[in-house]
């Protein structure tokens, strides 16, 4: 419980930026695919900073690691805070920041599965990536009370507390975690090979490429989408689209430890194919949704939400168990590296979709966008399906 704690506190910023998107645009003049940039270069950073923080997580204490990476989510936040004017500076930030949640979120699971002595964590696994949801949820509604009271900068600011206070509590609670010698790895630091040659981790991990398109493009454009479905006829604020926002992030997870059950009990890749199809399909709808009503959009947005998280455990709990020995530090720096990868694509390919089909304003072009946020539930069903059908069983 400690490090799902430890976990929202980690990432009260990681939704701001997404958060201000309908403040910052207009007060930088950003088009939606700079502002797609601006989201999704946050996972440009995480995917550089993951190869080397998770794998070392096989080699020494992650407890260590973890405050590294929490250290550099607060330099990102205070730089975006009093340094970012604009889309260069930001962009420069927003890599900081995500480089430094690339040394907290795999490398906190790591730092709790070293410290459980259950064979099979796969339960402990889904409520730490639900501690996720939960954190994005707290970091949406956070952003948008900041930015209500102080502004948007501050907004920034005050999110570097949580993983300050983050420091603090892994430093007096958890103990030091020794490894052996026998537990090391025979290969050095980035030799990710035998990682690769594991058909059935490398199933989930090519999966979770898509549904990381899916879940953080959703969520880099939630709150503009929100704002678009009020604008005519309630004028819906910034504060009250984050809060639909977070709530639509707080469904998530609990109904990602419920697909990680239903994974274990009829099977992992039959649950997370039929929880795909599903999300494809429903990604259409929310599009379309916006054109009804707002509170259409609201409920199908947190709908969508339900589904789009509903395989993120699943995913992630079988990539680490079926790491070799050895070997699931470097497994999960192959699963974030890949995953987070499919995170940077997906924003800017969701503003590029928005800025070539009428903009914010366009109904057509909202489902023109929720199309291309969905397309990462196709992308990790053929995955699952051409990778997986023959690397195991259920």
């Amino acid at each position: 419980m400690i490090m799902c704690f430890s976990h929202v506190l980690s990432m009260t910023g990681f939704a701001t930026f997404p958060a201000l998107i309908p403040i910052l645009i207009p007060l930088w003049e950003l088009t939606n695919t700079q502002a797609g940039w601006v989201s999704g270069v946050f996972f440009a950073g995480y995917v550089l900073s993951v190869p080397i923080l998770v794998s070392l997580t096989d080699r020494v204490d992650s407890r260590r690691i973890y405050i590294i990476g929490l250290i550099i989510s607060i330099i990102g936040l205070l730089g975006f805070t009093f340094l970012a004017n604009g889309f260069w500076s930001a962009l420069i930030w927003q890599t900081v920041h995500g480089a430094g949640i690339g040394g907290t979120y795999m490398t906190g699971l790591r730092v709790m599965t070293d410290r459980i002595k259950e064979t099979n964590p796969s339960r402990a696994i889904a409520f730490y990536t639900a501690a996720f949801s939960m954190g994005t949820a707290a970091s949406f509604i956070f952003s948008g009370l900041a930015a209500g009271w102080l502004g948007w900068n501050w907004a920034f600011g005050l999110s570097a507390l949580g993983p300050a206070i983050a420091v603090i509590l892994v430093l007096l609670v958890l103990k030091t975690h020794n490894i052996t010698k026998d537990q090391l790895p025979q290969t050095h630091l980035l030799d990710f090979r035998p990682v690769f040659k594991n058909r059935e981790a490398m199933s989930y991990t090519l999966g979770y490429v898509g549904h990381s398109w899916e879940l953080f493009a959703l969520r880099s454009w939630i709150v503009a989408f929100l704002v678009f479905a009020g604008a005519e006829k309630t004028g819906l604020s910034i504060l009250s689209a984050t809060i639909i926002a977070g709530a639509a992030s707080i469904i998530g997870g609990p109904i990602s430890i419920i697909g990680n059950e239903l994974s274990e009990r009829y099977g992992r890749r039959k649950t997370i194919i039929v929880i795909m199809i599903l999300a494809s399909l429903m990604a259409m709808i929310t599009g379309y949704s916006a054109s009804l009503s707002l509170g259409a959009a609201a409920l199908f947005i947190i709908i969508y939400s339900g589904f789009v998280m509903g395989d993120s455990a699943s995913l992630t709990a079988g990539a680490a168990g079926a790491a070799v020995s050895g070997y699931r530090g470097a497994t999960l720096a192959v699963h974030s590296i890949l995953g987070f990868s499919g995170a940077l694509l997906g924003p800017l390919s969701a503003g590029l979709a928005l800025d070539l089909s009428g903009g914010q304003s366009s109904s057509h072009g909202w489902v023109i966008a929720f199309g291309t946020i969905g397309f990462g539930s196709v992308l990790g069903l053929i995955s699952m399906i051409k990778l997986g059908r023959n690397s195991y069983n259920t």
